[in-house]
């Protein structure tokens, strides 16, 4: 009959609430895939600053390099890559440029579970390191961590081709006269291939603030994966006059690009004894807390840093120069100790 709304039957009510539920069910499945306009897939939004560096600061370390006599050396930040153990840093960190080998003793710091400023109580968890493969042409140095066991928090080499001008990473590491393990924020500046005419050097320039003791630590995304390493700062142009906030990162494809090239896959870095440096054509810039021009090599004055106003000694909570000469000091000690125990015992 025409005009008349018969109520739906119990047949009926069970199919529609049937379709309803199946509605509901696919909606949530393509809100969970990310399927719907303007949704990503789940979990993928930007971390703030704070959730980055509670989540990765744990697997970066500070590397000190130096002489048996602990008169030369050097220092710097380095991620850990791999489990047991493998930590990827800058070869201006570990190899001594006189000599271009690597130092004879590294020490490489853990991060401890709060950073006080107190760099006695900071740096108190060490371990030594051996570089087992190197490359001056591209500034980059694995070493491997050896003493205490694994398995250790890790930062993964991610995809640098992805990150665009505009984005914004940050940084973890340890710039003297400041803080160890800093955190520090800013953008993707600019992009340069072959960087410094070296073929295969790929690198961002990023005003995220970087200074001597930043070498060799990560430059992360959003995501707070690694997509570069920091290994170079420009801070005087040819006539003296001071560059502010430009940094250099090398792009993480290009250190994987190394890793490869130099037959060093992590399985085979195990079995390594000694360094492998590449054999390419180096033409490298100056390390962090040098000065050059870009993007012509700087005359010699200008790689002399220009007088710096006195800085009281508690502002610093940590002295690199004096971090080297008490890790020789107290390594000699020990050996030493060592060294009579056993002529005491074998004496009997």
């Amino acid at each position: 009959m025409r005009g008349v709304c018969y109520l739906p039957t119990e047949h009926d009510c069970h199919t529609e609430r049937g379709l309803t539920l199946a509605r509901r069910w696919l909606f949530g499945l393509t809100i969970a895939l990310g399927l719907w306009p303007g949704l990503g897939l789940a979990g993928d939004h930007d971390l703030t600053p704070r959730e980055i560096y509670e989540r990765d600061s744990s697997a970066v370390v500070m590397i000190i390099g130096y002489s048996n006599s602990g008169q030369r050396g050097s220092g710097g930040t380095g991620s850990i890559i791999q489990q047991d153990g493998f930590v990827l840093t800058n070869a201006h960190v570990v190899i001594e440029e006189s000599t271009g080998k690597p130092y004879p003793r590294l020490t490489i710091y853990l991060k401890p579970d709060r950073v006080s400023g107190d760099p006695k109580m900071d740096l108190s968890r060490s371990a030594k390191g051996r570089v087992v493969a190197f490359s001056q042409s591209l500034d980059l140095a694995l070493i491997k961590l050896e003493g205490p066991p694994g398995p250790f928090p890790v930062l993964e080499l991610d995809d640098s081709d992805r990150i665009e001008i505009g984005d914004r990473v940050v940084a973890i590491g340890h710039p003297e006269q400041g803080g160890l393990w800093t955190l520090t924020t800013g953008t993707i500046s600019a992009q340069f291939d072959n960087f410094n005419a070296t073929k295969g050097k790929s690198v961002f320039q990023t005003e995220a603030g970087l200074n001597r003791g930043n070498s060799g630590g990560p430059l992360l995304d959003t995501g707070g994966r690694m997509i570069g390493i920091n290994t170079a700062i420009a801070r005087l142009a040819s006539d003296g006059v001071a560059i502010t906030n430009i940094s250099f990162s090398l792009k993480s494809n290009v250190a994987k690009r190394w890793l490869q090239d130099q037959g060093v896959s992590f399985r085979e870095v195990l079995a390594a004894d000694r360094p492998a440096p590449d054999t390419s054509a180096s033409r490298s810039i100056p390390p962090l807390g040098e000065y050059h021009t870009l993007p012509q090599n700087p005359p010699a004055s200008a790689m002399t840093a220009p007088p710096s106003p006195p800085i009281a000694a508690s502002a610093k909570p940590y002295n690199l120069d004096r971090l080297i000469s008490e890790r020789s000091r107290a390594e000699a000690d020990l050996e030493e100790m060592i060294k009579d125990m056993r002529n005491k015992f074998g004496g009997r």
